[in-house]
């Protein structure tokens, strides 16, 4: 087993050579507590998250949240649920949103890769690494569009032929110039929170109107 540890020890660790059984056991004994595991074929990234990943991932949620209710679009938010393809793969995103395929997971306590899809919408905060690593799995667990924010630009990746392109409209909400929130989301640690949503949600509605 090999390991290269990444920006503050604390905050990144990714190690080679683990076996899907250290991958459910380590799941296992971390329960809920807020540290983020990925794995790709024997590759694990551990990540504790920062106060500063977690502010954007709090506010990127509640703007999909908003777009949905304005536009009407029925969302289901799993938040970091565990999604795996045993032996192969497993991640838990930072934000994960079931729209499309809504009705095929409503109301389960438990989502069996095997028989389900994936979410539809995967948002991730990439502050202090980098989600490519993470990219590969959504790929391989059939995820159809991945929101990425690294501090300063929002990226939106959508799965074509089994790898993730670049595009300047979102899948969920394509009536919406989904990559102009950016300058919401920077005010993030300095406007108040609720503020920051009521002011979002006017963009929102602004831009319905432009397009009735």
């Amino acid at each position: 087993m090999t390991a290269q540890t990444l920006a503050r020890p604390e905050q990144i660790v990714q190690l080679s050579g683990i076996s899907w059984q250290t991958y459910e056991t380590l799941l296992a004994e971390l329960g809920d507590r807020q540290i983020r595991l990925t794995y790709n074929r024997g590759h694990l990234k551990i990540m504790v998250p920062s106060p500063e990943h977690e502010v954007y991932k709090k506010v990127m949620g509640r703007f999909v949240e908003t777009l949905a209710e304005e536009l009407e679009v029925r969302i289901e938010p799993l938040g970091s649920t565990t999604f795996k393809r045993p032996e192969l793969i497993g991640a838990e995103p930072d934000e994960c949103f079931y729209i499309q395929n809504i009705s095929a997971i409503k109301g389960k306590k438990r989502i069996d890769m095997s028989q389900d899809p994936p979410p539809d919408l995967v948002v991730e905060i990439d502050i202090t690494s980098s989600s490519e690593n993470s990219l590969q799995v959504y790929a391989d667990l059939g995820v159809p569009e991945v929101w990425i924010y690294n501090g300063s630009q929002l990226r939106i990746k959508r799965l074509e032929n089994q790898r993730y392109v670049e595009c300047d409209r979102s899948l969920a909400f394509p009536s919406v110039a989904v990559l102009e929130i950016v300058r919401f989301i920077e005010q993030a640690e300095t406007m108040d929170y609720l503020e920051l949503v009521k002011s979002f949600r006017g963009w929102v509605k602004s831009q319905i109107q432009q397009n009735q």
